[in-house]
């Protein structure tokens, strides 16, 4: 079927539909629900696959190994900060999962019970994870080097029996220790773990080794464990018991625990594996992320591993890890037919090797497509990363919340054209809609609120843990019978999803609502230009004016004040005087998340001269005194 019919049948027919996906798995009990209501009048009460039985551990492990994939490789952990490279089987993967899962159940974790896992990127993450699956226990992954005082946030949320962590993580210039900061966040917490598994790191000089200081009964080493283990079997869960928890930002300061259920989510990334990255199993997939965060959970480890596919695990960045190459270099090293990574890793690559000198090293033939997520792809950074790759870019747009895709071209149904800017169309499942700020449709063309009508497909979202209430407010109250995705855009007359930011950056100048995106939009075109971000600045007169932060490219002869005036005049051409589009400061970085995300917000705050408090999601938390210093230095040369 082509991606229009297969479409309408998922929105027409969603029962059918997903019914024929679903098959597809190994379930323990096949299901006969395919969508269910716990209350007819209420369309946020629907339950996917609700009499089904699986567990996801077996479907991305046991189940290859017992139809010929043993000696597939599962896993590829490529990690140029420590010069290290190694390879699991599907066996070998099956039998550390297994026996990491002995250990948990040693320490009495069973169905239900949480664990945190606070790792860097290594393969014992991987195994953590797919142990407590195995297990029907319920993983909480939380970023590796997040502060004593977040890391204790979550864990009296989720309360864990268990905690899982390293000794350290490793960035390209400094070492990390974990154990002080978990110790320190153990501390603070109200809820007390029964216990901690600790993995001691050893590929790092011994100078910069962490001592691991373990307390007798309550920290235990992962080697010594995993040689007293027995290998656990897999535990059969229902399709709607969770699967993991996954904080989010949140608007009060608490992150918001996004839970995830068993069965949905198991069969839509096996499902988007083949319909929206056209992968096979036997594939080689390369993901740039963290298993932190919503992508490495799903397009790391579950997605590839689901299909049979190898996946690579990459400890390392896009650039100085040792150089630019280093996309180019796993792509060619490990065949990958995908590469997906955020704009923003393409943007730094753009930054250093604006010609593209570095990819020239290496071979891309075994690349299909290059898939970018995590914030607007901005069409300078698009036709850069096309032309000089010379594969297919494909930007897709999808949220912690929806765990896979909400809009992509989806490359294994029917490759579709690309629009720079645009993030395609809905994938199968969704019904995205444009809404006005009163709940009333949006013609095409017309920016708006990005809603999705309920029921969500599977694989969504089922609720905020321990917190239904929060749930209500945060994604279903504003918007009756649709999910508010909190993101502004707009659908063109083709039925194109164009993703402009988030609502809460649109500016307001004198009356005009402006979007941030299409400032940016402008900005980034100018050849000078590697990566930018606008905001709204507070204006006595005007209510608010943009302001614009830039970074320039590496040997660029223009000065600060050219540039300004040269993008003054190209925002004023392409949109319009009413943008008041004036102020331009270069700036040598922007401050961003560890998902590559900038924080528009704290930019705003800074630029009003208002308290700001750094999120734990902050990758360089010097950058903001650096764009405090910088702006403060413009405005007093102005």
């Amino acid at each position: 079927m082509s991606y229009q019919q297969q479409h309408q049948e998922s929105i027409h027919n969603p029962e059918q539909y997903w019914r024929r996906q679903a098959s597809k798995l190994a379930w323990h009990t096949q299901p006969s629900e395919i969508l269910s209501f716990t209350d007819a009048d209420d369309p946020a009460s629907y339950q996917w696959f609700a009499d089904g039985e699986l567990n996801v551990s077996y479907l991305a492990l046991d189940y290859h190994v017992e139809h010929g994939r043993g000696e597939q490789i599962a896993i590829y952990y490529d990690s140029p900060v420590t010069g290290t490279q190694s390879a699991y089987t599907y066996a070998e993967l099956t039998d550390e999962v297994a026996r990491f899962a002995g250990v948990l159940k040693r320490h009495g974790v069973k169905k239900g019970d949480r664990v945190v896992i606070y790792m860097p990127m290594i393969p014992q993450a991987a195994i953590a994870m797919l142990a407590v699956a195995r297990l029907g226990a319920i993983h909480s992954v939380v970023f590796g080097g997040f502060a004593a005082h977040e890391l204790a946030i979550r864990i009296d949320d989720a309360q864990p029996k268990v905690v899982v962590s390293a000794s350290h993580g490793i960035e390209p210039h400094r070492v990390i220790p974990y154990k002080p900061l978990l110790d320190k966040a153990i501390e603070k917490a109200e809820y007390k773990p029964q216990a901690t598994i600790i993995f001691q790191r050893t590929q790092v000089p011994t100078d910069k080794q962490v001592a691991l200081k373990l307390q007798t009964g309550f920290d235990f080493d992962w080697a010594t464990e995993m040689r007293l283990a027995e290998a656990a079997e897999p535990v059969a869960v229902k399709s709607t018991d969770p699967l993991y928890i996954l904080y989010t930002s949140g608007t009060t300061g608490k992150p918001k625990g996004v839970v995830r259920d068993s069965g949905g989510y198991a069969t839509v990334l096996h499902y988007s594996m083949q319909a929206v990255y056209n992968l096979k199993p036997g594939d080689t997939m390369f993901t740039a992320s963290d298993v932190g965060w919503v992508v490495g959970h799903s397009y790391i480890v579950y997605g590839p591993l689901l299909l049979g596919c190898s996946t690579v695990l990459y400890e390392g960045k896009p650039v100085f890890t040792p150089d630019a190459g280093a996309f180019w270099r796993i792509a060619e090293q490990y065949q990958a037919k995908v590469i997906f990574a955020a704009p923003t890793a393409f943007r730094a690559i753009r930054k250093e090797d604006p010609n593209g000198e570095f990819l020239k090293q290496y071979n891309l033939n075994s690349v299909e497509t290059i898939f970018m997520a995590g914030e607007r792809l901005d069409p300078a950074t698009y036709d850069w990363a096309q032309a000089v790759s010379g594969k297919p870019v494909v930007d897709h747009w999808w949220q912690t919340e929806s765990g896979w895709p909400i809009c992509a071209n989806p490359t294994g149904i029917e490759r579709l054209t690309t629009k720079a800017g645009s993030s395609s169309v809905p994938v199968p499942g969704y019904q995205v809609v444009v809404l006005d700020d009163a709940g009333e449709p949006m013609k095409a063309n017309q920016q708006g609120n990005i809603v999705i009508q309920l029921p969500l497909p599977p694989g969504c979202l089922s609720g905020v843990w321990q917190n239904p209430e929060r749930f209500h407010a945060s994604y279903l109250r504003q918007f009756p019978g649709y999910y508010s995705s909190g993101d502004g855009g707009y659908i063109d007359d083709d039925g194109y999803v164009f993703i402009m930011g988030r609502t809460d950056d649109v500016i307001n100048v004198a009356g005009h609502r402006l979007s941030t995106g299409e400032m940016e939009e402008v900005v980034a075109s100018h050849p000078a230009v590697a990566e930018c971000c606008v905001i709204g600045a507070q204006d006595s007169l005007k209510g608010q004016q943009p302001l614009g932060l830039v970074i320039m490219k590496n040997d660029v002869e223009l000065t600060a004040e050219q540039l300004e005036k040269e993008l003054v005049a190209l925002v004023r051409e392409e949109i319009g005087a009413l943008a008041c589009f004036k102020t331009v400061v270069v700036v040598k970085r922007l401050p961003k998340t560890r998902s590559g995300k900038i924080l528009r917000k704290i930019v705003r705050q800074i630029a009003d001269d208002q308290p700001y408090q750094a999120p734990s999601t902050i990758d360089d938390p010097e950058s903001l005194s650096e764009i405090a210093e910088a702006l403060a230095k413009h405005a007093k040369s102005s």
